[in-house]
């Protein structure tokens, strides 16, 4: 019996490598194998499919098509001119190479990417005197060539843009969060998708929105207009319609509430309009308020992301100490996580982390800490005052 699973390589952000591999699991993946920032695993076309539109923290997914060692500039070109780029687009295809380099030899990404873009137009122009064009923007296939050393792999890119890209963002306040880091810290987290989920300090709305997603179960990329596998040569329309359609039919229930603020009013407008497009309005509320001065309802999971560096008008001492007051007195009873890269300062919240989770946000090293505010502490304190 023939075997149509073949290799697939999932990339993510540093820390999350754990959660797209259960995740992988959760969706019928075979061999799963986390790695640094990417998990590879097997399955067929259609779970290449599948893959793309529902995982929630993987960036892009790979499909490697050809692997070889190359020492030197010539041989890299001769071996990929070896490739029967024709097997997998046409003439009138567009295309673009992307490149990562981790070697010696090859110290340019974009000049490998440049080798093999010539190496596939001259294969073309040999068999048919002509070459397709280069489209870097919105290309119909995106080649994708990693380099270790002297180990080359070459991979077509099945997502197209990074998936990171949901397809509901259509504005963002300042260093708004990636979409991929937010699913992922809400699935880091131990969030039992029951109780309130509350953002503070929304800013794009992002937290909230893939909140929403998970409390649903509604595919992470279901409002993305394209991903790259439309673009190949073997694409598959009525497969792709029909595992969205089974995708869609995974929808579950929620009955807590989902729920954010913010204390610009810009940044509740933009939240509202990505939570409108991403068809979340009956499900999620914004309003503006301002941290230091509300309370939430006990019971109430808590994620966010406060501002950082010459976003916070306060010194950064005393806006985490006031962030700890905060907390101590308006959040009793609630689980709360706080993602921050100005770790040294986190100390001023004065609270005691449950958890630590090392985790990037782009090229900051982040912590990502749980605090736990039980109801009665402060009613307790007020009687050893008094």
């Amino acid at each position: 019996m023939k075997d149509d699973n073949f290799y697939m390589l999932a990339k993510t952000m540093f820390g999350l490598e754990e959660i797209l591999a259960e995740e992988l699991r959760k969706l019928g993946a075979q061999n799963v194998k986390p790695m640094n920032r990417a998990v590879s695993f097997k399955g067929d076309k259609g779970f290449m499919y599948k893959a793309n539109l529902n995982l929630r923290t993987a960036l892009r997914v790979l499909k490697p098509i050809a692997h070889f060692q190359a020492h030197d500039e010539k041989e890299l070109y001769r071996k990929l001119c070896e490739i029967d780029w024709t097997e997998f687009f046409d003439l009138d295809s567009t295309f673009a190479t992307h490149a990562t380099t981790h070697s010696e030899v090859f110290t340019h990404s974009k000049y490998a990417s440049l080798v093999m873009k010539d190496a596939i137009a001259d294969t073309f122009r040999k068999k048919f005197d002509k070459r397709p064009n280069v489209d870097p923007e919105m290309p119909d296939v995106s080649i994708n060539l990693h380099i270790a050393k002297h180990t080359c792999t070459v991979s077509l890119d099945s997502s197209g843009d990074s998936l990171h890209k949901r397809g509901y963002k259509s504005d963002a306040v300042i260093a708004p969060m990636n979409e991929v880091l937010a699913a992922g810290l809400i699935l880091l987290s131990d969030w039992n998708r029951i109780a309130n989920f509350h953002d503070p300090m929304c800013g794009s709305g992002t937290l909230l929105i893939e909140a929403a997603l998970i409390a649903y179960n509604i595919p992470a990329n279901i409002f993305r207009d394209k991903f790259g596998f439309e673009g190949w040569k073997d694409y598959d329309e009525e497969l792709w319609e029909m595992i969205k359609e089974v995708s869609l039919e995974k929808e579950t229930h929620y009955y807590g509430k989902i729920t954010g603020s913010d204390n610009f009013q810009k940044a509740v407008r933009i939240s509202r309009e990505n939570i409108d497009n991403a068809l979340m309005y009956d499900n999620i509320k914004v309003a503006k308020s301002d941290f230091f001065e509300t309370e939430v309802e006990p019971g109430t999971f808590v994620i966010f992301n406060p501002p950082y560096g010459e976003r916070i008008d306060l010194g950064v001492n005393d806006f985490y100490e006031k962030v700890g007051t905060t907390l101590k007195h308006k959040y009793e009873g609630c689980s709360i996580w706080i993602i921050s890269s100005d770790i040294e300062n986190m100390k001023f919240i004065g609270l005691r982390p449950s958890r630590k989770i090392r985790v990037m946000n782009g090229k900051l090293d982040c912590s990502f800490r749980k605090f736990e505010v039980y109801e009665g502490s402060k009613k307790a304190k007020k009687q050893i005052e008094s």
